[in-house]
């Protein structure tokens, strides 16, 4: 069986920290926590774990601090997570089965990451991570801000889970990091640019958020997995401003970078059915329907638009051009996803109320 060495950083997480630990302890054999500056209790919290805590003096550098956190591993795999990190049971003995069974051969191990889910725990937002590292590989982390690991080699992909569950709200720290680095570099990487323009973009500063995602999306260096989540954000900064065709047109580009995605298709029958277009909207919709959510994706993977969205907004589109049985047909189809959704749960009262029963649709679905 392997050994893990689980690394951290952190700073202030006396609100979480506790959390994460307890649910990984037992599954790894060494915890490594770095902390770059705490002031509250999060050292503590630490040392109810692990003797091995570590200074860090922060430099604005992600990387470095996790860098230096992988030096001090000594098991053969590193397993990184952040404090507002957690491991959920399912997940937990999952971990425990690949850790006993997995050999020395693989370089790197692929986790889901789960970063939201909505108020009744259905996953609404995951993409893929490089999450578990052979340590012999010697892979280092990269870039000061939204840091990630450069690997290659034998991979693993898994459906193990790591849930990611944020006590704090947004703050501009990343923003202010990478102002810093713009500031003291006369050329900003691709990477970098788009991460700027997202940051901006979180922090509500839609007119900047939007002259730098153009700049990414006309760069030379771009990466077309970014290309369709720029597209995404820069519409929205158009439809913000109410410029409605430019952000159609955005919408529309994004299929200059790859396959056709359910968001973008469902923003576009948002677009129209702002406007009361309803068949334009079904049918943007429907084609979303058409579309097969990908097993494994770079890409943030916003799960209610392969399914749940589209189906509840045909729901609403048929209701409103007079086609009850289209209508409830689609509404039993978003129940599917979520059977407890209120709109779900309204929208049969009122089928009942005109006279359409579910198991009449339900029987034409099979």
């Amino acid at each position: 069986m392997i050994t893990i060495s689980l690394c951290m950083i952190v700073r202030d997480e006396e609100l979480t920290l506790e959390r994460c630990l307890t649910g990984i302890k037992g599954i790894v054999d060494e915890i490594i926590i770095v902390d770059t500056g705490s002031v509250d209790r999060t050292k503590e919290i630490a040392a109810k774990f692990t003797e091995k805590i570590y200074d860090f003096t922060w430099i604005d550098d992600f990387a470095a601090a996790r860098n230096y956190s992988f030096s001090m591993a000594q098991m053969d795999y590193i397993l990184w997570l952040d404090a507002d990190d957690v491991i959920l049971e399912e997940d937990r003995q999952l971990l425990m089965k690949l850790k006993q069974e997995i050999p020395l051969s693989f370089d790197v191990v692929m986790m889901k990451y789960n970063v939201s889910r909505d108020e009744k725990g259905y996953e609404t937002d995951t993409f893929y991570r490089e999450r578990l590292i052979n340590r012999s590989a010697g892979f280092k982390w990269c870039n000061p801000i939204h840091e990630c690991i450069e690997f290659s080699g034998n991979i693993l992909h898994t459906e193990i889970c790591i849930t990611h569950c944020k006590e704090r709200g947004t703050s501009d720290r990343n923003l202010k990091i990478l102002e810093k680095l713009i500031r003291q570099s006369s050329k900003i990487s691709a990477r970098d640019l788009y991460y700027y323009a997202r940051e901006l973009y979180i922090n509500s500063r839609c007119e900047e958020a939007a002259e730098q995602y153009n700049r990414y999306l006309d760069s030379e260096n771009m990466f077309e997995n970014y290309a369709i989540l720029a597209c995404l954000d820069l519409a929205d900064c158009y439809h913000r401003a109410q410029e409605w065709k430019k952000a159609l047109r955005t919408l529309i580009r994004s299929f200059e970078y790859g396959s056709m995605r359910a968001e973008t298709l469902c923003y576009i029958g948002s677009l129209y059915l702002e406007k009361a277009e309803y068949p334009k909207a079904i049918g943007w919709y429907e084609l979303a329907l058409t579309l097969k959510k990908p097993d494994i994706s770079w890409n943030t993977v916003l799960h209610d638009f392969w399914g749940f969205i589209p189906n509840i907004q045909l729901c609403y589109c048929y209701y409103r051009i007079g086609d009850m049985e289209e209508a409830q047909k689609y509404n039993e189809k978003a129940a599917q996803y979520k059977p407890d959704n209120p709109g779900v749960v309204f929208n049969r009262m009122l089928f009942s109320s005109l006279g359409y029963q579910g198991a009449a649709i339900t029987s034409k679905l099979k």
